[in-house]
């Protein structure tokens, strides 16, 4: 194993960490707030720190292969938080530290899960930095490593496959680092968008960099008591909008960039996602109808709630823990199916949903036709029994994970709608869940163990398992 090049990634994590907390100390200095203080001495130990380490641990080859890039990933995005809370505790204003960690792993890991009884009561440079936290963690640090930095062989090809998400993770071009550079060209042109759409409509400049960040990450952190309720229909119209272009994968963006329109309208996946967001519309909106004095209404809040959930956002206009059972367990269901592929929401991803409910029909089929040989085909192109093995075998582990989380903590004695949709929330990178932990609630009211558990689902959610589960594997560390 490479461990010098691992140090060394984790020192060019501490720098881009460091650069990036200029945008808290700059909101510091125009709003005048003294805790934006603290950022500047964050940032100058983690540029200390992460200069020393790149020096010191400087690799002879900066090769690296699947199990260094998938370690390498996991201890970055660990790194990443554990610093990134440190302005909250020094300043006082998140003065529990584990509490800090938690909100910044829930930022950068885009779930939204929030531990603040009361988010106002935070500075502005403090709201800004849990905002682009949600940015930076949506298309994720080592991609934007990978932009700005050469591997060596294009071997961050392993970089890109342990951060992104879903069951394959292909180049757009054939060098990676313009990969990289055109997936956050795409990410910020789109957040670009939005921002212009917000500022149009009349919201603060402050607020539209926020939600700008929040949406475009799919994280969900607000920066008001009563999430985006508060804002005009105007805006949270564009914020539905936009919550579902950010939970396409960004290859059919860049298809459509190169005029490939038929790739794209005839993309199984987007189908699939498109189709599950207005039938969920629907259905809900019918459920809910008699709650609201129009339609128009219903369907307003419905289409919010569905776009929010499904992208693993976590904004809300209305608290849909009072909805009727059915449109809960809805969205219950979009909570554990996600969003698709390769972009910056969470969840199991439409994509896998779609190969496990190919794969059951081959089989049957199979059982009906024993002689028959069945192919799987999505989009024109055979679906290989590696991937199929590899995505039933991430559903498995995500059962096994769901199931001992939500026994470990229950052991908090909350009710269990609360315990189920928390883990549900955390795991799948969403935010808010149901009854104590709904969109009025927050996760103070867990313990130290569980809200350990439950960072450590996010995190496992975000990377998709396999590089967190291997940094605790102790014979990954064994010398062969």
């Amino acid at each position: 194993m490479n461990k010098r090049m691992i140090l060394y990634i984790q020192g060019a994590i501490l720098l881009i960490e460091a650069a990036i907390m200029v945008l808290p100390i700059a909101a510091a200095l125009i709003y005048r707030e003294p805790s934006g203080i603290w950022f500047f001495y964050t940032a100058l130990a983690a540029a200390i720190i992460g200069f020393a380490a790149m020096k010191l641990a400087k690799p002879r080859s900066k090769t690296i292969y699947a199990k260094e890039g998938l370690i390498a990933v996991a201890a970055g995005w660990i790194v990443l938080s554990l610093v990134g809370a440190l302005p909250f505790t020094l300043s006082g204003e998140i003065p529990i530290y584990l509490d800090a960690v938690f909100e910044m792993i829930s930022g950068f890991t885009t779930t939204g899960s929030s531990i603040l009884p009361n988010v106002e009561a935070l500075s502005r440079c403090m709201l800004l930095w849990r905002s682009f936290s949600h940015w930076l963690g949506g298309m994720g640090i080592l991609v934007f490593m990978l932009a700005i930095v050469k591997m060596e062989g294009g071997q961050g090809i392993h970089l890109l496959r342990a951060e992104s998400p879903g069951p394959t993770v292909g180049k757009m071009v054939p060098r990676m680092v313009d990969s990289s550079k055109i997936l956050y060209s795409i990410y910020l042109a789109l957040t670009l968008v939005q921002l212009i759409f917000y500022l149009a409509g009349g919201m603060p400049l402050f607020d539209s960099l926020c939600n700008a960040f929040a949406t475009a990450g799919t994280g969900g952190f607000a920066i008001k008591a009563d999430s985006f309720a508060g804002y005009s229909a105007y805006a949270q119209t564009v914020t539905t909008v936009f919550m579902a272009l950010f939970g396409v994968n960004f290859s059919i963006y860049f298809f459509l960039l190169q005029k490939k329109f038929d790739l794209a309208l005839k993309n199984t996946e987007l189908r699939w996602y498109v189709g599950i967001i207005l039938t969920s519309i629907a259905i809900i909106t019918a459920n809910i109808l008699p709650m609201y004095p129009s339609f128009h209404a219903a369907v307003h809040h419905a289409a919010f709630s569905v776009s929010s959930v499904i992208t693993t956002t976590g904004f809300c206009t209305e608290n849909f823990d009072l909805w009727p059972e059915f449109s809960r367990v809805i969205l219950a269901f979009l909570m554990i199916v996600g969003a698709s592929a390769g972009s910056t929401g969470g969840g199991l991803k439409v994509s896998r949903l779609v190969i496990l409910i190919r794969a059951a029909q081959v089989e049957v089929r199979r059982l009906i036709h024993p002689r028959t040989v069945k192919v799987m085909r999505i989009d024109g192109k055979v679906v290989g029994q590696d991937t199929v093995r590899a995505v039933s075998g991430y559903f498995i582990l995500y059962v096994l994970i769901s199931l001992l989380s939500i026994l470990l903590v229950s052991l908090d004695g909350f009710d269990g709608s609360t315990t189920i949709t928390a883990v549900l929330a955390t795991f799948n990178n969403i935010g808010p869940g149901l009854k104590l932990v709904g969109p009025t609630g927050n996760f103070g009211i867990f313990s130290p163990v569980a809200k350990y558990i439950l960072m450590f689902d996010m995190l496992a959610g975000r990377l998709e398992l396999y590089p967190i589960l291997l940094l605790f594997t102790p014979s990954v560390w064994k010398k062969h």
